[in-house]
């Protein structure tokens, strides 16, 4: 020990010397060994004796929820999950209760209607990430089974196909305005630069605003993002926050209690009102407009859900219905900016598809292979919920998650970043290739598709996955049938970028001009 630590802990005895009575010196040193011995046991324990000790994984990670902890609140856990499997292979211990699958098998064995467990369910929802905040009712991604399959059950009329066709004039409403803007900003500022992010932020909660409130939030008309919105991009990092503090699970209480900011609880209790206070307006209006709550009370005249369930379901749709589908158009945008022959072949495609705008329909689109391919592409490239969906395995006998045995108990994911990026699933995982989704690719043709699930799959896959795909198809067609894009340099490298569960994504910057023919 060095002269100075010495002097140190002297120091210290001689202080508690001065201020407790002896007794409590020994209580103290007392509680402090016994909280170091449990400590040293609990890492020992991890390293040594825990169920999932024979997985590969670095030895820190293993004994402690520090190293994801860490990475998870500096915004590069995405990066270091893939390296850990880029070392370990295809499973890796990420914390002593959690592990991080890649291979293609994986989120079918997780996420299927009959997972590893054989039940058809499938394996529970690690409450640690899907935990409703304290108070608050559960929405459709956080429900229990039974919920969930009742909720289910009640929304998919209003995100069926049918729906689609019916609520189609109201996405052109919004995507048509953003057309408007650009053309008239063309006319006028033909070099202005435009921040791509802010542009699709607006139109896609503009979309969702009337589709889940019948109302708008007119943030294409006011050229800026609504107060609520900006409110919910600034939680953002509050989430992966949320999620390190529920590792403590003794401690969640005080620490959610007295270590949250206050901005953070006003923020929390402001997205409350804000849903609350529209799903209560829109349900006064009680007319049979299409949009979800007009087809959720045309089933029978009763919804089936109470209003709390109303309004917890409302925020979550706002959330899930916009943020990731204009992350998805981002990185869309910049991917084709950055493969000029890609964008070249896409824009050829869309421009030759139909004789006038008015031919563009979400039907006709569904034709166009080779947008499917780039829309499927980036997804794979730069999946708008880049981390794992973590599940827990079910009591009783092991769960086989792609061919391996995991313990019952454990919170286990298939982590898309990863996947995605592993050689074993995707030839030149690295490198942006539409053609990689085209029928007649042989390139490409050893590719483990079955491994690509961005919306997830089985009883649990997102509910807007076709909403999601027709309201992406028409946006970035809209765009590059009226206009040519090209990237600033200042946005060069837009993709590196943090991950607080969601993207962190900062301005794109382009610059738009009329179509040159």
């Amino acid at each position: 020990m060095s002269s100075d630590r010495k002097g140190i802990i002297i120091m210290a005895n001689s202080i508690l010397a001065s201020v407790l009575p002896t007794s409590w010196i020994g209580l103290a040193g007392a509680i402090v060994l016994l909280v170091t011995a449990q400590q040293a046991f609990g890492l020992f324990y991890n390293v040594f004796l825990h169920p999932l000790r024979k997985f590969p994984g670095p030895l820190a990670a293993g004994a402690s929820v520090v190293p994801t902890i860490y990475h998870a609140m500096k915004g590069d856990w995405n990066l270091w999950v893939t390296s850990l499997h880029a070392a370990y292979g295809d499973v890796v211990r990420i914390s002593p209760k959690e592990l991080s699958f890649s291979g293609a098998d994986a989120p079918k064995d997780m996420y299927g209607h009959r997972a590893g467990n054989g039940t058809p369910q499938g394996m529970t929802k690690d409450p640690r990430f899907y935990k409703d905040i304290p108070g608050e009712v559960s929405a459709i991604t956080s429900a229990n089974f039974e919920d969930h399959s009742r909720m289910r059950r009640i929304f998919s009329n209003a995100f069926s196909d049918r729906a689609l066709k019916l609520q189609e004039p109201l996405f052109l409403t919004y995507v048509d305005k953003l057309v408007v803007k650009l053309r008239t900003s063309v006319a006028k500022e033909p070099n202005r630069e435009w921040n791509m992010v802010g542009l699709l932020n607006f139109t896609t909660f503009d979309i969702m605003g009337d589709l889940t409130f019948g109302e708008p939030l007119d943030m294409l008309d006011n050229d800026g993002y609504h107060p609520w919105v900006a409110t919910i991009f600034k939680s953002i990092k509050f989430g992966a926050l949320l999620h390190s503090i529920r590792y403590f699970p003794r401690v969640e209480h005080f620490l959610l209690t007295y270590c949250i900011p206050k901005s953070a609880k006003a923020g929390m209790e402001d997205h409350r009102n804000f849903s609350v206070e529209r799903v209560d307006r829109r349900l006064q209006k009680n007319d049979a407009r299409p949009d979800i709550w007009g087809l959720v009370l045309k089933r029978d005249g009763d919804s089936g859900l109470t209003r709390r369930e109303m309004y917890a379901n409302a925020s979550v749709f706002m959330v899930a219905g916009t943020e990731t589908t204009a992350t998805l158009l981002s990185g869309l945008t910049y991917l084709l900016l950055k493969n000029p022959s890609t964008m070249e072949r896409l824009v050829k495609e869309i421009r030759t598809s139909f004789p006038s705008e008015a031919d563009i329909s979400i039907e006709k689109l569904q034709a166009l292979k080779y947008l499917h391919a780039c829309i499927e592409e980036a997804l794979r490239m730069y999946p708008p919920v880049p981390i794992g969906l973590p599940r827990v395995t079910p009591l009783g006998e092991p769960t086989v998650i792609d061919g391996k045995q995991v313990p019952p108990g454990m919170s286990v994911m298939a982590t898309h970043f990863a996947i995605y990026r592993n050689p074993d699933n995707f030839r030149n995982p690295y490198q942006f290739a539409p053609e990689r989704w085209l029928p007649e690719s042989t390139i490409y043709a050893s590719d483990k598709k079955q491994a690509f699930q961005p919306f997830s799959l089985g009883p649990r896959g997102c509910l807007g996955k076709n909403m999601a795909y027709h309201e992406m198809r028409l946006i970035i067609t809209k765009v590059l049938y009226n206009f040519d894009i090209s990237l600033c340099p200042e946005s060069d490298g837009w993709t590196d970028q943090k991950v607080f569960i969601l993207w962190d994504k900062r301005p794109l910057m382009v610059k738009f001009s009329a179509r040159a023919s």
